[in-house]
């Protein structure tokens, strides 16, 4: 690869994109398994079956939550690199 040349910004580009790509992945993985623990602990501790069915809905939002900002946040990232 050529000194100065377009490659090396593409390449360069490429590399964040992905890392922020990575990252983005990370954090949806975490953001998705907290709010399937948080779920299970509010269903547990549930005092009837309606507690229990809107800890299922809560953690089944939070999932999904998760889901869109990792999606909005890579949209971005592939705007701004």
């Amino acid at each position: 690869m050529k000194e100065g040349s377009g490659g090396e910004s593409s390449w360069t580009s490429k590399m964040k994109k992905g890392g922020i790509s990575f990252v983005t992945s990370l954090q949806e993985g975490w953001r998705y398994m907290k709010a399937t623990l948080i779920g299970q602990v509010k269903k547990l501790t549930a005092k009837n079956e309606k507690e229990a069915s809107e800890a299922d809905l809560q953690a089944a939002k939070m999932q999904v939550e998760a889901a869109d900002e990792a999606e909005n946040q890579k949209k971005a990232a592939g705007h701004v690199a």
